[in-house]
């Protein structure tokens, strides 16, 4: 009787701290920003917020979507002369010269590293011909992304009472332009050397404090507070971070990265090339054809979940002749009952038509004569 009672307390006490480990792994952190949302840059999911519609400043992290505008519609390898008028704005800057020449791209690594508003002005004025009509632009973009929270009046995020944002439309923002092969590179730079003889640092800390880093865009100004957004990746798990007015942002982002990336997994569901499924053919040289799923599948899933459901869908009936390549069907993985990733199925090799006089195709030539 008391060694039952001391192994019951021994289970009791196991089952706790395993509880205890567990709610440690899951707790979602204590931060100092106003506002913050993390999400999965892929998908767009939600995975952790605070106020994330609450709308405030921005600072420089206006910036991603200067950067994005310029690239969708400027030449980046074009030669271009600072304008006069984008000299002289205050905060950062890369001590531009009125009728120094540079090309876009340059001007935008100098925007998205150093964070230099004349960078921000030049884009501007060079890509609409003014500030504000450069503003509208940006306001027009918001809102074909749905930012419905979201307002311009500038390119660099000075404090202005109608310039603003919250943290859930800044990572809508952020995950459309990490889609841009450009953007990600530019953001994801830890330094670059620009005309000039100017060397440049990307203020971003992340990108060498944090394992899988790799954007995205700092901000401050005395009304805004810290402003941070950052982006990292591990195992094909990727995840956006926003943080607005966070005076501890640094450690703010690297505890809601952990927590994300401890709640996340990649799962590989199939691989491009794989045989999964037979079907019958109609006058085929062989009676039955292998498909293959044409795409890899790789999906970023919570650790705790269902069970992933596999469902095919086939093209029927299949007559000869098929062709390598021809798609049959469809592969479909479910969890929870929404579907989660699909590929084609695709026809392995060539079947030609078998000529018999018991064919189908042969009744049929008969019929018709």
């Amino acid at each position: 009787m008391y060694r039952f009672g001391v192994f019951f307390e021994r289970i009791i006490a196991f089952l706790t701290l395993s509880a205890i480990f567990l709610c440690s792994i899951y707790a979602a952190p204590d931060i100092s920003a106003s506002s913050a949302v993390m999400i999965n840059a892929d998908t767009g999911e939600i995975i952790f917020e605070h106020e994330a519609n609450k709308q405030r400043g921005m600072a420089s992290t206006t910036k991603i979507m200067t950067a994005i505008i310029a690239i969708e519609n400027g030449e980046l390898d074009k030669k271009v002369l600072i304008p006069d008028t984008a000299i002289g704005v205050e905060g950062s800057s890369l001590y531009l010269k009125s009728g120094e020449s540079m090309t876009m791209r340059e001007l935008i690594i100098g925007l998205m590293l150093r964070s230099a508003n004349y960078a921000a002005e030049a884009i501007a004025i060079l890509t609409c011909g003014s500030v504000n009509e450069f503003a509208d632009l940006m306001n027009q973009k918001a809102k074909d992304l749905g930012l419905k929270s979201t307002h311009f009046t500038n390119p660099h995020g000075l404090s202005d009472d109608n310039h603003y944002t919250t943290a859930r439309d800044l990572a809508m923002l952020t995950a459309y332009a990490l889609k841009n092969d450009t953007f990600h590179e530019i953001c994801s730079t830890a330094n670059a050397t620009l005309p000039g003889e100017r060397y440049v640092t990307n203020h971003n800390k992340l990108l060498s404090m944090y394992d899988g880093a790799y954007g995205v865009k700092t901000g401050f100004t005395k009304a805004t507070g810290r402003c941070l957004v950052s982006a990292a990746k591990r195992d094909n798990v990727n995840l956006i971070v926003v943080t607005l007015n966070a005076p501890d942002d640094w450690n703010d982002h690297r505890a809601l990265l952990d927590y994300g990336f401890s709640l996340f997994e990649s799962v590989k569901l199939a691989n491009c090339g794989d045989l999964v499924y037979s079907v019958p053919v109609v006058d085929g040289e062989s009676d039955k054809i292998d498909l293959y799923i044409k795409d890899n599948l790789f999906v970023c899933l919570k650790k705790n979940r269902g069970s992933i459901v596999e469902h095919i869908e086939i093209i029927l009936p299949r007559f000869a002749p098929i062709y390598k390549g021809d798609v049959i069907g469809k592969i479909i993985y479910k969890l929870d009952g929404k579907e989660i990733a699909s590929s084609p199925l695709c026809a392995s090799k060539y079947i030609g038509i078998k000529y018999s006089k018991n064919s189908l195709l042969n009744k049929i030539s008969n019929i018709l004569k």
